[in-house]
């Protein structure tokens, strides 16, 4: 049964307060041609009916039926309106099914945005393991450096924002993942028949350093100050695909995220050397919010869930990461 909302649609003072009940039961009538077979069929008194009937007349200003003795017949006006009395009901029914769909998480359009490192190496993961549990959810990526992320965010251009922890009155912050510095080295270099090495060790190599702009690249430079380590060479690229491809071809060590290296060290083009006088290299990776978004519901609270179970694995992935490469060096 419809529900009776109003449709405030002021054209020229014509209409101002048509009712979905008034069309529902002006469609019921059109196809029975009976005001008392409609008002049976819709669980409504005959008066009731006709009050309706009566209404949607007044504020479309021209009779819709012709009263006869053989029922209810449609007047050309009437014949005119079903078209679109059925359209209306049609994209209210559609409407209530789409956001049916949203709230529930079955359908939607679910729209983020990541840094970098997060989109290539923490996100598919994620993405794959939504997308098999929401399959009628479209998902689109916009990627850009956690400030950037922020501000897609803050603008609302977003649902979701992916990146480090950066603070913001206007945002909730929900910390997913921490992502770890590790320091990788060709499969040939003498690191790797070391149980372990020192930052000194380290500084005096040639260090591959990625993206001067990004919170990786302050960790590290952070971390050898503090050590008191002097670094004695560089070289600086501007991505870390491009880092490892320098490593594999031993043209110096890196300190990369662990989820950045993990295949390669699984088929052994990259080796993890421990450091056992590194302070902690860690980055909190976190989902940004808006605070004035209420309570998430549908895709969005879907996707945070997924974002806070511990069947994703990234801390488990990480150690048999640690235990491989450790077998394989002794």
């Amino acid at each position: 049964m419809a529900t009776a909302v109003a449709i405030d649609e002021s054209r020229n003072g014509k209409v101002n307060s048509l009712q979905l009940v008034q069309v529902e039961g002006f469609l019921e009538v059109a196809r029975r041609g009976s005001v008392s077979r409609a008002a049976e069929a819709l669980f409504i008194t005959q008066p009731t009916l006709t009050a309706r009937l009566h209404g949607l007349e007044r504020e479309l200003g021209t009779p819709l039926f012709l009263r006869t003795s053989h029922g209810m017949r449609l007047t050309d006006a009437g014949k005119a309106w079903v078209p679109y009395a059925e359209r209306a009901l049609r994209a209210l029914s559609e409407g209530r099914d789409a956001l049916e769909q949203v709230m529930s998480a079955s359908a939607g359009h679910l729209m983020i945005a990541a840094a970098p490192a997060v989109s290539t190496y923490v996100l598919p993961q994620l993405l794959e393991t939504f997308v098999a549990t929401h399959p009628r959810v479209e998902v689109s990526v916009r990627t850009g450096h956690s400030e950037d992320v922020v501000e897609l965010v803050l603008r609302d251009d977003v649902q979701l924002g992916l990146g480090r922890a950066i603070r913001h009155p206007d945002l909730e912050l929900t910390p997913f993942h921490t992502e770890e510095l590790v320091l990788v080295c060709a499969p040939d270099h003498p690191f790797t028949k070391r149980r372990h090495v020192t930052m000194a060790e380290v500084a005096g190599q040639k260090l591959i350093m990625f993206d001067r702009t990004s919170s990786y690249y302050e960790i590290t430079q952070a971390a050898f100050l503090s050590s008191g380590a002097m670094l004695r060479g560089l070289m600086e690229l501007d991505s870390i695909e491009a880092a490892k491809k320098m490593v594999e071809r031993g043209l110096g060590v890196a300190l990369l995220p662990r989820t950045a290296v993990a295949r390669e060290v699984e088929g052994r083009t990259l080796r993890l050397v421990p450091m056992k006088d590194a302070p902690p290299m860690h980055n909190s990776i976190v989902a940004y919010r808006r605070r004035d978004a209420g309570k998430p519901e549908g895709i969005v609270a879907a996707f945070l869930d997924l974002l806070n179970a511990p069947a994703i694995g990234f801390i488990d992935h990480h150690d048999q990461i640690n235990q491989l490469d450790l077998y394989r060096r002794t």
